[in-house]
């Protein structure tokens, strides 16, 4: 089972494969060494993908990070600043209690020629005695969403915890039949899976926190200005954005369309603290964590009769589509290119709101289908290896088109060609078939064709 709380996590930008996973393993890498070990020295050696864009996407500190003992969801954004600061400066790593040497110009690789057997990202921790001697060594797979997985494991990609639980989620059309054979809302079936885990007050509390920090998200994304970090010195826009429409509404000059620079705002405000390295929600992933807030403030600001409990069933019901992406094709952009990030977001968000209008489940899959057809054979080739063009937009443009899947298929009755579960495979296969210099490596697309000087 792929659980809410496995989609739905508190982290830093500006990526879950390659800031969140990374972390997460170095720190899984520090529990794991033996009682009493010590050590000399640690080397961290990144491949593929997170070798190609680990510098723009943080990977090469987020390690140290995870080195030093830390969660993505248990820092702040201002402190871990300072830890990395403080370990570049002074060339010292705490772990497991014990104070090294470790200089991250030399001790963090990026090995560019080796091609990782199983997964584009994918990363190694060695650790190294006093005579010089390894006394530790492990690989692991950054798959997605936060995702880590021992490189070992396979197939690493399709990792599925093995719990019991009411209502498997392995297909769209099982969890149409099993809605159909229990009257329940998918919201409801996946309620009751999570509830077979943990107290129902839980699972709504986490909820709650995953809201939340959405939405304190967009509002701090409304007010930061500044320039984002990187070498494209790109100017964050939200807050010039957020102040002109508000001075449109207190001239009464509303466009028609007005609701659509609303949608792409919210999107841009938490991709732009994404990029600035603040706290975001995987939804499902870092890179594509502007679309669900955006559609879910949408739904909360702009739709009559909205409620916190709607925004509970939105998650829940987003939940079950991200889950049949992660079982049965990928959310990484490293393996399958942004429709893989984006696009299933898109997919995830469409039925959100599609379930909290009202929708019918054929209605929701419905909406879910449109979301992800028209992603289909997105590539993610940021510039410069940075979360930033054409990756802020491309949320925008993600929440416009859930926002307008959920309304088509709210039009309709929910009978519809092409099935979720027939876009879900065609997904994987144009994924399988995309040059991997459009895989999250910046070597192809938008990523050449920009002029950076």
């Amino acid at each position: 089972m792929i659980s809410l709380f496995d989609l739905f996590r508190i982290g830093l930008g500006p990526s879950s494969s390659h800031t969140v996973g990374p972390m997460r393993a170095g720190l899984a890498f520090v529990q794991n060494l033996p009682a009493g070990t010590e050590i000399q020295r640690i080397q961290v050696t990144l491949y593929g993908s997170l070798a190609w864009t680990g510098a723009g996407h943080a990977t090469d500190t987020a390690v140290l990070l995870g080195l030093e003992g830390w969660l993505p969801d248990d820092i702040a954004p201002d402190h871990a600043r300072h830890v990395i600061e403080t370990i570049q400066s002074t060339k010292r790593l705490t772990v497991n209690g014990q104070t090294i040497f470790f200089d991250p110009a030399s001790d963090v690789v990026f090995d560019y020629e080796t091609v990782p057997p199983v997964h584009p990202n994918t990363l190694q921790f060695e650790a190294f005695s006093d005579d010089g001697n390894s006394i530790a060594c492990e690989r692991y797979c950054s798959i997605g969403g936060g995702f880590i997985v021992p490189e070992d494991t396979s197939p690493a990609t399709k990792v599925i915890p093995s719990v019991s639980v009411p209502y498997d989620v392995t297909s769209g059309h099982k969890l149409l039949e099993d809605c159909r054979g229990t009257g329940l809302s998918i919201a409801g079936l996946i309620r009751a899976n999570e509830t077979t885990l943990r107290a129902d007050q839980d699972v709504t509390a986490y909820i709650d926190r995953i809201l939340d920090t959405m939405m304190d998200c967009i509002d701090r994304g409304l007010k930061e200005d500044g320039v984002l970090p990187g070498k494209l010195h790109v100017k964050r826009r939200a807050p010039a954005l957020f102040r002109k429409l508000e001075s449109g509404i207190r001239w009464n000059q509303r466009a028609p369309h007005e609701i659509m620079d609303w949608v792409s705002l919210f999107a841009i405000a938490v991709n732009e603290e994404n990029a600035a390295g603040g706290r975001v929600v995987t939804a499902p992933t870092n890179g594509a964590s502007g679309v669900i807030p955006a559609v879910l403030r949408y739904y909360r600001d702009f739709c009559p009769g909205a409620s916190r409990e709607g925004m509970r069933e939105f998650l829940l019901t987003a939940t079950a589509i991200g889950a049949l992406f992660k079982r049965n094709a990928s959310i990484s952009g490293a393996e399958v290119g942004c429709q893989g990030e984006v696009g299933v977001a898109c997919s995830m968000a469409a039925a959100g709101l599609a379930a909290a209008l009202g929708a019918t489940p054929d209605q929701v899959e419905n909406a879910a289908e449109i979301g992800m057809e028209h992603h289909l054979g997105m590539t993610c080739d940021p510039v410069g290896g940075l979360v930033q063009i054409p990756c802020i937009e491309r949320n925008a443009f993600g929440a416009i088109k859930a926002i307008n899947a959920a309304s088509l298929a709210m039009r309709g009755d929910g009978v519809h060609h092409v099935s979720l579960d027939q876009v879900i495979r065609t997904m994987r296969e144009t994924g399988a078939d995309m040059n991997h210099r459009y895989k999250e490596t910046s070597l192809g697309g938008l990523a050449v064709s920009f002029p950076e000087c």
